[in-house]
């Protein structure tokens, strides 16, 4: 059997690059076998693999066998001698003697053929299959995607699959999807890319056919209880609590809507932008239960140019749903809460934000600075502190590098703020307060409101106790008024 296919082999290898197409095209067979294996075993996970098995080898070998096809077209335009006659040079009688199902050099051809097709089409549905894991989407491209990849990794999303959200159903999305990977790789391969990639938006699939496979507004009900619990820059980092009763109801009809009622299906909201990150809003139109709709201009931007009017959904709040950048003091308030770092270092907090938000040229200075920073001033003002708290000032200069591996990479000139949230208002986006502000106005002059209430009750707003606007408020205290407000308005928001 070998020394039968070594012999086809020899009589097929027509001219050098024939030769040369055989060694090709059955080495990366063999490559392909041998790394395909690996790969179902476990052995082999790396993303580079991958695009070696999937993309390369295959190349390399189809390249195999064209080479193999050029030799022969080659040998027929110098002999002039047709196909017959070049089989009769190169093969024994006996394998061009036609049979019942023709002759033996046919057959073997037509079987290589056969077993051809099948492995390319098994490793092609093999490198969709490949192309569409998280993994390859975040390290194939590790200089490029890495910051995606890392907060994919920690994100609520972690263990969705990027192609839920990026890709869209059917054929058409999936060739379009493709088409674009071929691009990035061009753009990857001569550096045509921005830094820092803008954020698509205006090639995500439609909220409908993303968000709502798992979330869906028929179940955004009822109150959601939101804790934040932040830190002072004083010696102690002392602790402040705002508790907010988040009011997430969607529909209208039962007069407890929230914030998820621009995106009920009984409510539709529209709005036009001026800018590519829609932060600048020229106006915003909502449906009335008659079914006709108000709309609000902004005087702000009255004479801006419509880029684009959209119908709201998820992603023109929750634009951060997955790839989540962090807020340098957020970030810090929240490693300090669960335990990473310790308040029993003096200033903690306003020494760990001094650390990380030092200009830094690169990575390794920025690790480097963070020691520094940290342990200077220990060292600086608190002496004994160091010898008796060195393990705390570590894992704080521990955690603090985990911060900023996380957030800021220099490469991609990603720094603290080059992907804001539009969630909620304390941002420099704005959030919320795009369009709920004074400056919106209906052609009748009604307002676009924008009472703190109309989302959320407050709790407690930066004070020692998390629900300090529950207990009884006290007469002598200057904010008296605002706590009974607060209190009756939360109690007032359960009464049907």
């Amino acid at each position: 059997m070998i020394d039968k296919y070594l012999n086809f082999i020899r009589c097929v290898s027509i001219k050098w690059y024939g030769k040369l197409g055989v060694i090709i095209t059955t080495s990366s067979f063999i490559t392909m076998v041998l790394l395909e294996f690996f790969r179902i075993v476990g052995s082999l996970t790396n993303a580079y693999i991958g695009l070696i098995t999937y993309m390369v080898l295959p190349l390399m070998f189809m390249s195999g066998l064209a080479l193999i096809a050029l030799g022969w077209y080659t040998l027929k335009k110098e002999t002039g001698q047709n196909i017959q006659e070049l089989l009769a040079s190169q093969f024994s009688e006996g394998d061009i003697k036609s049979g019942v199902y023709g002759s033996r050099i046919l057959k073997t051809i037509g079987i290589f053929s056969l077993i051809n097709v099948i492995f390319l089409s098994a490793i092609f549905l093999n490198m969709f299959t490949f192309m569409d894991e998280a993994e390859f989407c975040g390290t194939a491209c590790h200089s490029v995607m890495n910051p995606e990849w890392v907060t994919y990794k920690q994100s609520p999303h972690s263990r969705v699959n990027c192609v839920e959200c990026h890709v869209g159903e059917g054929m058409d999305a999936l060739v379009s999807s493709k088409m674009n990977g071929i691009w990035q790789m061009v753009s990857v391969t001569f550096d045509l890319l921005e830094r820092p990639i803008p954020t698509p938006v205006n090639q995500l699939r439609p909220a409908r056919e993303t968000c709502e496979k798992c979330h869906w507004p028929e179940k955004f009900y009822g109150n959601k209880l939101k804790s934040i619990v932040s830190y002072a820059s004083d010696s102690n980092s002392t602790v402040a609590y705002t508790t907010l009763n988040m009011k997430i109801d969607a529909e209208r009809t039962s007069g407890k809507a929230g914030i998820h009622w621009h995106i009920a299906k009984e409510n539709e909201v529209h709005y036009a932008y001026a800018d590519e990150k829609r932060t600048k809003i020229i106006w915003a139109e909502a449906k009335q239960p008659d079914g006709s709709f108000i709309r609000y201009h902004n005087s702000q931007y009255a004479d801006s140019e419509v880029i684009e009017s959209r119908s709201m959904d998820c992603v023109d709040c929750h634009n951060r749903a997955t790839h989540i950048y962090e807020d340098p003091e957020k970030a810090i308030d929240v490693r300090i809460r669960k335990g990473l770092m310790s308040r029993e270092l003096p200033f903690l907090k306003r020494e760990a934000l001094g650390a990380i938000l030092s200009g830094y040229a690169d990575n390794k200075a920025a690790m480097a600075g963070i020691e520094n920073h940290m342990y200077h001033f220990y060292r600086t003002n608190y002496p004994k502190l160091v010898i008796s708290k060195m393990r705390e000032i570590d894992a704080a200069v521990s955690t603090l590098r985990d911060i900023y591996n996380r957030n800021i990479h220099h490469e991609m000139k990603i720094e603290w703020g080059s992907y804001p949230s539009h969630i909620g208002h304390a941002n420099e986006t704005n959030g919320c307060f795009r369009c709920h502000n004074s400056n919106f106005k209906s052609d009748d002059n009604k307002s676009i409101g924008y009472d703190c209430t109309l989302c959320h009750s407050i709790l407690a707003e930066e004070q020692d106790q998390p629900f300090k606007f529950l207990l009884m408020p006290d007469t002598l205290d200057p904010n008296y008024e605002m706590h009974k407000y607060l209190q009756q308005e939360f109690i007032n928001s359960y009464i049907e």
